[in-house]
């Protein structure tokens, strides 16, 4: 669409195919922070934040950082059903077969948990858009974390979602899980100060070295979309669309006006 007009090589704003290749704002550093530090706790973290502030592609970033030797992660992108569902999308991503019935597929996940920890390797079980997890689900999951009465610590869980995760494990019915988080932290996307880098970072990916944005449509961009990785590049993709079908050489604050009212419902 705009690619030949500036003479971009792809699309400055798609997902990366290498987590290497992701902007590393302030959130994403803090965030390996705190991973780095719920890792040697060897307990339950918390990751939050509104929709598309960065906290799969955090998270992505941090796992790909780990060595295979040391560290088997599990991913669970969603799970909304059932314990045993749960169970069956956790023995998946572990690369097991788990049986349909409840307490046989948790001692099999239990058993792998214990042949990587005797490999000399530490699991660290990924849950994302947790905000969707049933309460019975969440309970199990403190559960199987729990190795020897709580002596041994066999499990890293990462629970990852929507600010509303946040509120419901303050709910007494989740005192036992909340009392068992030993990292918590809430994403809030980008600061002004690394809207502009963001953008060269995104543009640079494409082949581009020029600065397209002009300062106001950079303004104009962050009190559109208050720092939201999502949303900015989103927008940022139809400000460039406007500005190429105007035959402009960079974006305006009239194109990103443009931007936001296509993107409106």
């Amino acid at each position: 669409m705009y690619q030949q007009h500036f003479g971009l090589t792809r699309l400055p704003f798609q997902a990366p195919d290498h987590s290497a290749e992701l902007f590393a704002s302030q959130d994403t550093l803090e965030t390996a922070s705190r991973l780095r530090h719920l890792l040697d706790l060897r307990g339950i973290g918390l990751l939050t934040g509104e929709p598309g502030c960065g906290k799969t592609s955090a998270c992505r970033r941090f796992a790909d950082s780990l060595p295979d030797s040391l560290y088997s992660v599990a991913y669970v992108r969603l799970t909304t059903g059932t314990v045993i569902d749960t169970y069956q999308a956790i023995g998946w991503a572990l690369g097991l077969e788990t049986p349909r019935y409840r307490a046989p597929a948790c001692q099999r996940i239990r058993c792998e948990i214990e042949r990587l920890d005797e490999a000399g390797k530490l699991p660290l079980l990924i849950i994302d858009e947790a905000h969707y997890l049933r309460h019975d689900v969440l309970d199990e999951l403190r559960l199987l974390v729990n190795f020897g009465l709580d002596s041994r610590h066999l499990l890293c869980l990462l629970l990852v979602g929507q600010s509303e995760l946040r509120r419901r494990l303050a709910l007494a019915h989740h005192e036992a899980l909340s009392q068992r988080i030993v990292m918590r932290y809430q994403l809030n996307g980008l600061c002004r100060e690394e809207l502009e880098p963001y953008l060269r970072h995104g543009l640079a990916r494409a082949g581009c070295e020029l600065e397209l944005f002009e300062p106001a449509a950079c303004q104009a961009l962050f009190q559109a979309c208050h720092g939201l990785p999502r949303q900015l590049s989103a927008l940022a993709h139809l400000a460039l669309a406007a500005a190429a079908l105007d035959q402009a050489s960079t974006v305006s604050a009239e194109h990103v006006r443009r931007a936001c009212e296509e993107r409106r419902p």
